[in-house]
């Protein structure tokens, strides 16, 4: 005994052994396999998926449920072996690896195979075995080792894909693209209970089966993510390359902030039991090591990355160590609690360890992935009136002034800010002091749309537009979303938007505009001092099928890095050009 009532290691582990509670140990291990499983269904119904690349390595996922919506997946309560084979072509004659993986009850049958001892900078076909059933095929990827020379990388950034408002064809699109990685910022699931056509204005595109509640449990987490990867093109988008994944608010409960629910009286300890629900689904179900293995109501989910020497990626966690937000939460004039020094959004370790990445040998791009918009954000129609958003950075100032302070003090430039969480495209800079125009430009932000949460979208915000007119900015087409970038008008330093033209949304080719140029339409909401950095480009249409619903703004912004600036561009669209401008100001 180490302390009087504290078990030894040694005792802990003879007495699990004794009970059976050891599943390392190969008798009782033996005895709680269910050997030669026969499914009447596709056991792979979930799909297959990789991530966390490693330069040696990574991780395949897959999960056990032939019966998905139906309790434990259709599983027994027994753990099952499954086979996997990782090759350098699809069509597996060349297999570098086998291997099993066990399928635990513990965990919802999902498997986790930590991959290792593969060549850097290369695609792999992965995939997995079991009861004579083989998955679909995978492909994933390794990372370029530290330090080696890379011309560019090109991923996807998605989030936010609420099952009811709309159809997922952006990760069909995203599949396509063939990525070398995904960045998903969080929102993967919703929580909410089942919203059927007529309860709400906005269209209701398909409606959950069984008329589910909202959710607490760990049964009913597991079963609304096992509803949204039944979805076939989020299946293809999994499967198609490696992701990084992260969690927002919405994996849990909506606007969740440390240990304090949204919903009001309810205990700290009584919501952590909900975070440990929500945390092992969302573990189950994501292709994660074994180092964010839940622990409870706590888990890992901020780390690193390192993709040569062009890019540093540091997946931040904007949830499970912030603050309170302030002021009673959202849209909030002259809220003084969200000045207070004391106010953080990544907690004193996970800041310690962002402060200490920033030491290290700089690569050409300092990536920050995390969640909600970090660059400040006046929402107020009127001048001399600012109000800002209390779940953003900008509810927590100070933290936001001491991230900006710690890149200035390790020399960091070329930084990078990956964002989600409003449903909208945006871009800007951040600024050292966002009062002052001419101050330093720390970095850049781009925010990614929805995948389909708000519905089908719109050219252009309400707000948005008011802006424009008051500013005697034109109106953009119809047949475009918005990007839209944040920059200091007069002395005053306030905020208004600038907007250029993104096509997402295919016309029937009798409607079909002209091909239209940013010059045209992006330059028409430019301020007149960068008009003249307009070139004209065709506008490229998106492809859909019918039975999709494409969103106007519902397009997978898409990023491709080079190594010498100025290169960040998003080929999506026409607005290549500006997203240039802006790194070319860093």
């Amino acid at each position: 005994m180490t302390a009087r009532g504290t078990p030894s290691r040694r005792h802990l582990l003879t007495g699990l052994a004794a009970s059976g509670l050891l599943l390392a140990a190969p008798p009782v291990l033996a005895q709680r396999l269910w050997t030669n499983p026969v499914f009447a269904a596709d056991p792979f119904s979930l799909g297959v998926a990789s991530g966390d690349p490693a330069e040696d390595g990574f991780v395949i996922w897959t999960k056990l449920a032939p019966e998905p919506l139906a309790e434990h997946g259709g599983m027994p309560m027994r753990g099952v072996e499954v086979s996997w084979e990782v090759a350098e072509d699809e069509g597996f004659t060349r297999v570098l690896q086998r291997g099993t993986g066990l399928a635990r009850p513990e965990l919802g049958h999902a498997v986790h195979v930590e991959v290792t001892g593969l060549q850097p900078d290369r695609f792999y076909a992965y995939r997995f075995t079991c009861g004579g059933v083989r998955s679909p095929i995978g492909r994933a990827r390794t990372f370029p080792a530290a330090g080696a020379a890379v011309e560019a990388m090109r991923f996807g950034v998605v989030g936010c894909q609420r099952y009811e408002d709309g159809f997922f064809t952006a990760f069909r699109h995203a599949a396509e693209e063939r990525f070398d990685f995904i960045y998903h910022y969080g929102d993967y699931i919703y929580e909410y209970r089942t919203i059927r056509p007529g309860d709400r204005p906005l269209t209701v595109a398909r409606v959950m089966p069984g008329d589910p509640d909202e959710i607490y449990a760990l049964s009913d987490y597991r079963r609304r993510y096992a509803l949204y990867k039944l979805d076939p093109d989020l299946q293809a988008a999994h499967a198609s390359a490696p992701w990084l994944v992260s969690f927002d608010d919405h994996e849990i409960d909506n606007n969740w902030a440390g240990a304090i629910s949204e919903e009001a009286g309810v205990p700290p300890e009584i919501f952590a039991l909900r975070r440990a629900a929500g945390f092992q689904a969302w573990y189950e179900h994501m292709p994660l090591r074994r180092s964010a293995l839940p622990n409870g109501p706590a888990i890992q989910a901020y780390r690193r990355f390192r993709y040569g020497e062009l890019a540093r990626i540091d997946v931040l966690d904007t949830r499970q160590f912030r603050s309170d937000q302030p002021c009673g939460d959202g849209w909030q004039v002259g809220c003084a609690e969200a000045l207070a020094p004391e106010r953080t959004m990544l907690g004193p370790a996970q800041e310690a360890w962002l402060r200490d990445g920033f030491r290290l040998p700089p690569p050409r791009w300092t990536v920050l992935a995390q969640q909600v918009m970090m660059m400040r954000l006046d929402s107020a129609p009127e001048i001399g009136t600012a109000r800002y958003h209390m779940d953003k950075w900008d509810g927590a100032a100070a933290a936001r002034r001491r991230l900006f302070d710690a890149l200035g003090e390790a020399g960091v430039v070329n930084t990078v800010v990956l964002t989600g969480d409003i449903h909208q495209n945006w871009a800007g800079e951040l600024k050292a002091d966002f009062d002052d125009a001419g101050s330093a430009t720390v970095g850049v932000e781009f925010v990614a749309t929805s995948i389909s949460s708000g519905g089908d979208g719109a050219p252009m915000t309400r707000a948005g537009g008011s802006v424009c007119r008051r500013t005697r900015i034109s109106a953009i087409s119809t047949t475009s979303a918005a990007i839209c970038a944040t920059r200091s008008a007069g002395t005053a330093g306030r905020p208004i938007i600038a907007c250029w033209t993104v096509s997402a949304r295919k016309a029937p080719a009798s409607r079909r505009p002209r091909a239209s140029s940013s010059k045209r339409d992006g330059a028409a909401c430019a301020p007149p001092e960068r008009r003249a950095r307009f070139r004209p480009r065709r506008r490229r249409q998106i492809d859909v099928t019918a039975r999709h619903l494409w969103h106007s703004s519902r397009d997978t912004v898409r990023c491709a890095w080079g190594a010498s600036p100025p290169c960040i561009s998003t080929p999506i669209t026409q607005d290549r050009l500006f997203f240039r401008h802006v790194e070319a100001r860093l």
